[in-house]
């Protein structure tokens, strides 16, 4: 079993047999809650206070292993890619680089859009990403896509799950992101859940749909 933990704004525990994967922790000074458990790999999507908080993770064996940037990782039988991708949709002019991460373990595809705040997927991106079985993706508006945009790059993507992220941010302007992509993907009814867990057997029965994950700080 796989079971997915949400901790706000982009910060996942993803848990399998004995090994923890982090996506995004937030860092000490980052004026929120900041999750305290331990973990074997961290992932991180940009160099930002709500998202780099590799020292707030404590190392579940001798060391943490850390990925922030692009490129091809393994680890615990784990295939991770990062994926260079930008944080605005000025070529990064506004907010810098953003990481997309492609992560397969146990037969499982989650893929981690970080703060992807592009006007659409490039061919890389689209390519990389087709099928994910698990989408997180962000929806906030503000510094990363909005709800339209990320219905959209979910239709695009196409996973059998998708999480949305980075909504209810400390005084973000529209505190409706979640109702407004909820509407987007015609799924106003759908009620937050605790955690997700899931088999890979379990996803190839899945009709699509979005999971919303209530934040467990």
């Amino acid at each position: 079993n796989m079971i997915i933990t949400y901790y706000g704004i982009s910060c996942f525990k993803i848990q399998s047999g004995d090994n923890i994967l982090v996506f995004d922790p937030p860092a000490k000074n980052a004026a929120i809650k900041t999750p305290r458990f331990e973990a074997h790999i961290v992932l991180i999507s940009h160099d930002h206070p709500r998202h780099n908080g590799k020292d707030s993770i404590n190392p579940k064996e001798k060391e943490l292993f850390i990925a922030n940037g692009p490129g091809e990782y393994e680890i615990k039988e784990i295939q991770i890619t990062g994926i260079p991708s930008f944080h605005d949709d000025q070529n990064g002019e506004k907010y810098g680089q953003n990481t997309i991460y492609k992560v397969e373990w146990e037969g499982i595809r989650l893929c981690h859009l970080g703060d992807f705040g592009e006007k659409e997927l490039s061919d890389r991106v689209k390519e990389e990403l087709n099928g994910a079985d698990i989408l997180f993706l962000p929806i906030g508006g503000e510094t990363v896509i909005d709800a339209k945009k990320a219905a959209a790059i979910a239709a695009q993507i196409e996973p059998r799950i998708v999480i949305p992220m980075h909504y209810t941010i400390p005084n973000a302007k529209n505190k409706n992101q979640l109702d407004e992509f909820l509407k987007e993907m015609g799924e106003e009814k759908i009620k937050a859940e605790e955690k997700l867990t899931i088999k890979k057997k379990d996803i190839l029965q899945e009709e699509s749909k979005v999971v919303v994950l209530k934040p467990a700080i």
